[in-house]
């Protein structure tokens, strides 16, 4: 009976017992790039086409992608991270759920000599080189062009209510203070509640449904930070006997299909793009790490504002 070696047990046992891997480590002679990839879950329609990209963009280079979905745990995505180096991975892609909380798993990467390359989401770490790159959306701008369109079209007086993103998350806190900026100059414009609604369209309905009962018809607009929240609200809304998109103007982000459906119908007011599609430059930019190309921090998205008046004609070109 042939006897299997230490490091082929503990091999065997790395991809036993993490089901939720797709593959384990490279054959180092093989060449082939081996990418370890923690999402943060699947929460919201944004998210889903952000995970369907890179792993069809992995596919279409070849590349070896092992993905972890998280489920919206920071503890799921360290020990997924902690897996990644043990199986010796050539990059690691991280979206981060929350912004704290990363800086010792992300120096065992270091130590191992493990690129990290960060997606959609920052990190607050006192090191900066613990990261390479940053791919992703300018979250701040997101909600300054989200505070900017809605005070043009409520003419600098309004009632908001606020539907925040995760707690702690880094599109939670800039997109907060990119709308903040945005209103500040005009005194009209006051977020009377703001709560989160955790990214997800359910909690963003019940939390509506909350800031209904309580202040009714004082309010006037709703500032979700992404589209699956304003959906749910205006399921309240409507519930409610509250036609959302007139008697309330409403603005989100993400610039998700579902978001244009219901600018068409009249419900959503603008949705803010923050483009999901980030396959292509990740890749790059993990192509460049392993041979220790040197690259920017921040490789920013290109995103526009969308209204009701054009979603009728670009819909059909939407590919998320």
């Amino acid at each position: 009976m042939k006897l299997f070696s230490k490091s082929a047990l503990l091999l065997a046992t790395l991809c036993v017992a993490i089901p939720v891997m797709q593959g384990c480590s490279k054959n180092v002679s093989s060449g082939q790039l081996v990418v370890g990839f923690s999402q943060i879950g699947s929460e919201s329609d944004w998210r889903r086409a952000h995970t369907k990209n890179i792993q069809d963009e992995a596919r279409k280079r070849g590349i070896k992608l092992m993905f972890s979905d998280a489920q919206q745990k920071q503890e799921n995505q360290i020990k997924a991270i902690k897996n990644f180096i043990a199986q010796k991975v050539d990059v690691i892609i991280l979206a981060p759920v929350i912004t704290s909380g990363w800086e010792p798993v992300l120096r065992e990467a270091k130590a191992a000599k493990i690129p990290v390359i960060l997606s959609d989401r920052t990190v607050d770490v006192s090191d900066d080189s613990l990261w390479v790159t940053h791919v992703g959306p300018n979250l701040t701008e997101e909600g300054r062009m989200a505070g900017e369109w809605l005070a043009k079209k409520m003419n600098g007086k309004a009632n908001i209510v606020e539907l925040t993103g995760t707690a702690s998350s880094a599109p939670a806190r800039d997109r907060k203070i990119g709308f903040q900026n945005a209103i500040k100059n005009f005194p009209g414009m006051k977020i009377i509640k703001s709560q989160t609604g955790d990214f997800k369209r359910v909690t963003g309905q019940q939390v509506m449904e909350a800031f209904i009962a309580s202040e009714g018809k004082n309010i006037q607009a709703v500032y979700a930070h992404n589209d699956d929240m304003a959906l749910g609200a205006i399921q309240a809304l409507e519930a409610a006997g509250i036609k959302p998109g007139k008697d309330v103007i409403i603005v989100s982000i993400d610039g998700v299909k579902a978001a244009f459906e219901a600018m068409i119908a009249g419900k959503l007011n603008c949705s803010v793009e923050c483009n999901p599609l980030m396959g292509p430059a990740l890749f790059d930019a993990c192509e460049k790490a392993v041979k220790g190309i040197a690259q920017p921090k921040e490789m920013p998205s290109k995103e526009q504002c969308f209204d009701q008046s054009v979603a009728a004609k670009l819909i059909g070109s939407r590919k998320y």
